[in-house]
């Protein structure tokens, strides 16, 4: 998901040149202005790709895990969550998070219900045309087809971002990372919940689950990229733990250095591959839903 701060940039922008109106020589102005321009550029250059809340639950299913009922967030707390903005748009993340898992394994009703939920803090937060009863329509129509779910459900978190970067950058940047952390979750939660009766040694275990381990630890890039978006609005709030609970996270995915390992050709899972990264993701993921 990319996610531009155009408006963002014509406040500053505007902000900067109007600051630069009055006094001063014409030269002075000029050159303010071309300040403020090169700046509003810059800024505008900025992109966040992180994944959409779609794309590590295909993932996921994709390599063959089941479905596990027990890792997707319950809706029971959704009157806490409406209460409180910070926590609105983050749920908002985790549910549409969630949905991508359940419509990736066909739940479909219970991802009626959570698009409902997503509707309703969507409306509290004032976005009401990304969830509207038209999109309702839509993604009932099409419950039969998972990409076609995948793409409504994207465009609605894409949508409604980008009318919280008009005048809530905070919230944008919050729903966005509750839908990360949510999709982390799913996969950490997969991998430490897996039947051990599956396995008939440790060996063939370790062959199962690599594909699974593998999408956590190539998420080092998008974790740096929701520190880089959460640095850039304001700290109230829940903002300033969660980036020290990044800054965490992304000391262990440095420590763990799989790109290097890579590389060198000496890569390989153990058991304890994602234990720093999962406690870290699981206390990240717990203050978002509490």
């Amino acid at each position: 998901m990319k996610l531009r701060l155009n408006v963002l940039v014509l406040m500053m922008v505007s902000l900067i040149v109007a600051s630069c109106g009055s006094g001063g020589s014409s030269d002075d102005k000029d050159k303010d202005f071309d300040k403020a321009k090169s700046l509003g550029e810059e800024i505008k250059d900025i992109t966040y790709k992180i994944p959409p809340p779609c794309e590590i639950p295909y993932l996921l299913m994709g390599t063959g895990a089941e479905y596990n009922q027990g890792l997707i967030n319950g809706r029971d707390g959704i009157d806490g969550y409406s209460a409180q903005p910070d926590k609105a748009a983050l749920n908002l993340g985790v549910y549409a998070a969630n949905i991508g898992y359940l419509s990736s394994y066909e739940k479909t009703q219970e991802s009626i219900d959570y698009l409902n939920a997503c509707k309703r803090l969507a409306e509290d937060l004032g976005v009401t045309s990304s969830f509207d009863p038209e999109m309702l329509k839509q993604f009932e129509r099409q419950i039969g087809n998972k990409d076609s779910l995948c793409i409504l459900l994207n465009k609605a978190i894409e949508d409604t971002d980008k009318y919280l970067k008009g005048g809530q950058s905070k919230l944008g940047a919050l729903m966005v990372t509750g839908s990360f952390v949510e999709s982390l979750h799913l996969a950490t939660g997969i991998i430490t919940s897996y039947p051990k009766d599956a396995f008939k040694d440790n060996k063939q275990k370790l062959q199962i689950l690599t594909p699974l381990m593998q999408i956590v630890v190539n998420q080092r890039a998008s974790v740096a990229e929701v520190t880089k978006m959460l640095k850039s609005v304001d700290q109230s709030g829940p903002v300033a733990q969660i980036l020290k609970d990044f800054d965490q996270l992304e000391a262990e995915y440095a420590k763990l250095d799989w790109e290097n390992k890579v590389k060198s050709g000496t890569a390989e899972f153990s058991d304890n591959t994602l234990t720093g990264l999962n406690s870290i993701i699981e206390k990240l993921r717990a203050d978002i839903v509490k």
